[in-house]
């Protein structure tokens, strides 16, 4: 026990110093005499008194009657014990249930003032006429009516009641006049002016625009002809004096050997119709059948040679028919192709007089055969071709590596006695990239004086991926320039 309770829940005397101890820790230091005072209030609370108003909140519950009126204002004490035996406060009749002051007005409720009649209910007067609903003076006929005596009348209503007429109406629109068939134009031209018409006078008309005569002809004029380009064409249409073999030659690779042979057989193809070969006499695996012609079948040059003894007997259209088995031919069937072989140990088969037979095949059945030589000036089938050439093109491409290529094998066609054929060879420059080259120049004049005339063809996007070559896909410029180019190669032989 802690000397505050007995037990059984009987209220026991509370100890003085534990009363004291308890008092000055919940006040907060108040002296002695506060803290009795506070436990006698406490102990003998008293007697019921009316509730002040005004004086706060004083933290404990009045046993009876009706709680104050709090007052906000006042700062609350919280230190007071309270009793909690007391009846509480709520149980009383709260003081809010009086009835408020504002009932107490005999006015609330009534109705309102403005449920009367609004005063803009009641029916006004009619407005008077107005003034402009009157007969206007102006248009009150001053003269008499005539033959209707001298008095004068109100206005042209009146008038027309008796029997008034109203004055012509003005003279119709020139189109209401155009729609009866009345309106002539002479009858209506504005008058001459008092000046001169100037020499040239620009006539008005109704819509707008000059006379057709006086109109601007837009006319169509072709262009300038390029006296050029028809006398190359001119000179790949004449007659050449018989077959022709065309060799396109340069030890070094990549410098467009291949795709010279394709379009320089294209070029002349695409002018004469028909009679043009080319021919991949490439030892090493050469590519113009892939670049070149559509491949109908796999058959290559080893195939003919294979079968060149039971072909080489016939003659006319039964030659043509069975070598056409060996070939391939051009999507527009311009030119024909005769595929290289792909496996190099047949180079061994290209002897001499194979590939002299081979050309004598071809020249029977072909006006212009163009040949891709290949790389190896030792091989036989190189120098053999060489020998039956009519015309060797030079091909190379503006480096110094390709031109000095082309120049010793120029030196040595010189040493083995072909020195006619070198100086009536034609140079082919062809441009793997666009613009001109700083070389360029160079080898153009240095080749001018080795070979009978130097070519240049330009360069050409469609030719860059390496893949088949289609003449019409070429710009108008590179075929042009390579219409030039074939002129220049069998310019000699044209009759």
């Amino acid at each position: 026990m802690d000397g505050s309770e007995t037990g059984w829940g009987r209220q026991a005397e509370p100890a003085p110093r534990w009363r004291a101890l308890l008092d000055r820790a919940r006040l907060g230091g108040r002296g002695g005499e506060q803290a009795e005072a506070d436990r006698r209030v406490e102990e003998h609370p008293p007697a019921e008194a009316p509730p002040r108003r005004g004086a706060g909140w004083t933290g404990r519950a009045q046993p009876v009657g009706p709680p104050a009126e709090p007052s906000y204002g006042a700062e609350p004490s919280y230190g007071a014990e309270p009793s909690y035996g007391a009846e509480p406060p709520y149980r009383a009749e709260a003081t809010y249930r009086v009835e408020p002051a504002y009932r107490a007005d005999p006015g609330y409720g009534a109705e309102p003032s403005y449920r009367g009649e609004p005063a803009y209910r009641t029916e006004p007067e009619p407005p008077a006429e107005p003034s402009w609903r009157a007969e206007p003076t102006y248009r009150a006929d001053p003269e008499p009516a005539r033959g209707r005596g001298s008095a004068p009348v109100e206005s042209r209503y009146a008038l027309l009641d008796n029997g008034y007429r109203p004055d012509p109406s003005p003279p119709e629109s020139r189109y209401a006049l155009l729609d009866r068939g009345r309106y002539r134009p002479e009858d209506h031209q504005p008058p001459e002016p008092a000046q001169a018409a100037p020499s040239y006078p620009a006539p008005p008309v109704a819509d707008g625009y000059p006379p057709r005569a006086e109109r601007a002809r837009v006319e169509w004029r072709a262009p300038a002809p390029d006296h050029e380009l028809e006398r190359a064409t001119g000179v790949l249409r004449r007659e050449l004096g018989g077959p022709r073999v065309v060799a396109f030659a340069n030890p070094k690779g990549g410098v467009h050997k291949t795709t010279a042979t394709v379009l320089a057989a294209a070029t002349v193809g695409s002018v004469r119709g028909r009679g043009v070969l080319a021919w991949d006499d490439n030892e090493l695996r050469g590519t113009l059948g892939l670049r070149a012609g559509s491949a109908r079948h796999a058959r290559t040059i080893r195939h003919l040679i294979h079968d060149l003894a039971q072909i080489e007997i016939l003659e006319g259209n039964t030659l043509l028919g069975h070598l056409d088995d060996y070939l391939r031919h051009a999507s527009d069937g311009s030119y024909d192709v005769l595929a290289g072989e792909e496996s190099p140990r047949f180079a061994q088969r290209l002897d001499q007089f194979t590939v002299k037979r081979v050309l004598e095949l071809l020249r029977r059945t072909h006006e212009v055969v163009c040949v891709d030589t290949g790389n190896n000036v030792e091989s036989s089938n190189w120098r053999t071709v060489m020998q039956a050439a009519d015309q060797l093109v030079v091909t190379t491409v503006p480096r110094e590596d390709a031109a000095f290529s082309a120049d010793w094998m120029l030196d040595l066609l010189h040493e083995v006695g072909m020195g006619e054929l070198v100086d009536n060879a034609v140079t082919l420059i062809s441009c793997p990239t666009p613009g001109r080259s700083a070389l360029q120049d160079d080898l153009e004049r240095h080749f001018a004086t080795r070979t009978r005339a130097v070519a240049v063809v330009p360069y050409d996007p469609a030719l860059e991926t390496g893949s088949s070559i289609e003449y019409h896909q070429l710009q108008a410029e590179t075929r042009q320039a390579w219409l030039k180019a074939a002129a220049v190669m069998l310019e000699p032989f044209a009759r």
